[in-house]
């Protein structure tokens, strides 16, 4: 006899407040899907908003939320072995979609022809239909105003699911803030993040708690970080950055060797993606065919290549503006451990591995200035997302690092 769940698959037993929110929102959908009165009255809704910083679950307790719905178990929603949790949870359920923008944004055409159509299409196999949208925060205001109907009067049997860093009106549409239920996930704790990287990483012990406390308890991060040199080495690499500050013009080449292995990996993590891409379009629109009319359609397809080459590009600067923020995040972890080190907190640091970089840092720049350090690299982030050339970002961080140095 299958032991039961302390929670529904997908959410760990030490998030017992998000457990209890899945757990009650399944019972009741049960309940309503059955036409009975909900046992637990305020806890299902079809439009949900699921907040955490980058790497805390937000997509597995969306997952977990939509197993729990379309569970089969009669007695345990959520159970995990069902061939409806399974399915959920192995991304291969018919009722469950999840949307992610491949560009900068998600703009009105994904919401209309993507989310908005899938929301209205009918459950086929499950009790369900639950469409995820992954980075919400990157919804533009327009996509955000074109699913406002949706969300304010959903199908009866959808259920929308919208994941983003906070609730702050920079992250998520105010409007359709108020139009969702708010379940906040916390990021896991780092005894689960350190078993999680040992006994699926293969990490040691040392590796695996140097890596959850380095990516701030992120999780893909911190497998990335136990598993791929390159992204080590770009730590490392930032994290000395703050060494070269003052070095005369060392840490502006730093800062741009850093640009160009950032722009390097981007390129080349995907290269052989966009080349298979444009290949499949290429042979869909008869290249390499021969016969009447093959010249005429090929004149015709310069415009849906154009519209790839365009694509990739947008996903080429998101992947870099992604990694490239990664890395300032990194930066300010080591300001943050010398703020801490200064004002004599009993706080765990970001990066124990550079605690003498720390202490330096600690012992020549004033708390004021380390705080500017952190509000410069904040400023840099700030940047980078909003267009500003890389290269034009990186530099003005470093003078404005050089600045707080000196601060007093």
């Amino acid at each position: 006899m299958a032991t039961k769940r302390t929670a529904p698959a997908g959410i760990a037993a030490d998030q017992p407040a998000l457990a209890r929110t899945i757990a009650r929102a399944a019972e009741s959908a049960r309940d309503l899907a059955a036409g009975r009165r909900p046992r637990h009255p305020a806890a299902m809704t079809h439009s949900w908003l699921f907040t955490g910083a980058p790497g805390s679950g937000r997509s597995h307790a969306a997952l977990a939320l939509a197993a729990a719905l379309e569970c089969e178990d009669p007695d345990e929603p959520g159970c995990g072995r069902c061939r409806g949790c399974r399915a959920v949870l192995g991304g291969a359920h018919t009722d469950v979609v999840r949307v992610a923008p491949d560009g900068l944004s998600i703009g009105v055409d994904v919401a209309r022809d993507e989310i908005t159509a899938h929301a209205h299409r009918l459950p086929t196999v499950g009790r369900w239909r639950v469409v995820i949208v992954e980075e919400a925060d990157r919804l533009s205001a327009a996509a955000a105003d074109a699913l406002l109907k949706t969300v304010e009067e959903p199908p009866e049997r959808t259920v929308l699911i919208f994941l983003a860093p906070s609730t702050d009106p920079e992250d998520f549409s105010t409007t359709l803030r108020s139009r969702c239920r708010h379940v906040y996930v916390p990021p896991p704790s780092l005894e689960r993040l350190e078993r999680i990287l040992i006994e699926e990483e293969g990490a040691s012990q040392a590796d695996a708690r140097l890596a959850a406390a380095a990516s701030l308890r992120h999780v893909g991060r911190a497998r990335l970080l136990v598993r791929d040199r390159s992204m080590q080495t770009r730590r490392a690499q930032v994290l000395n950055l703050a060494e070269l500050v003052n070095h005369g013009d060392a840490a502006f080449r730093a800062v741009n060797q850093l640009v160009r292995s950032v722009d390097k990996e981007a390129t080349d993590a995907h290269a052989e993606a966009d080349a298979r891409e444009r290949a499949k379009l290429e042979e869909s629109l008869g290249r390499g065919g021969k016969g009447r009319g093959v010249a005429k359609a090929l004149r015709g397809s310069a415009g849906a290549i154009r519209e790839l080459e365009k694509a990739q590009k947008m996903r080429h600067t998101r992947r870099k503006r992604d990694l490239l923020d990664l890395s300032l995040v990194d930066l300010a972890g080591i300001y943050r451990d010398a703020l801490m080190k200064r004002s004599g907190a009993d706080v765990a640091p970001t990066h124990p591995d550079f605690a003498p970089l720390a202490e330096e840092l600690a012992e020549n720049v004033s708390a004021a200035g380390l705080v500017a350090c952190l509000d410069a690299v904040a400023t840099c982030r700030r940047h980078i997302a909003e267009n500003v050339q890389f290269a034009i970002a990186t530099d003005a961080l470093v003078g404005r690092l050089r600045l707080a140095y000196q601060a007093r």
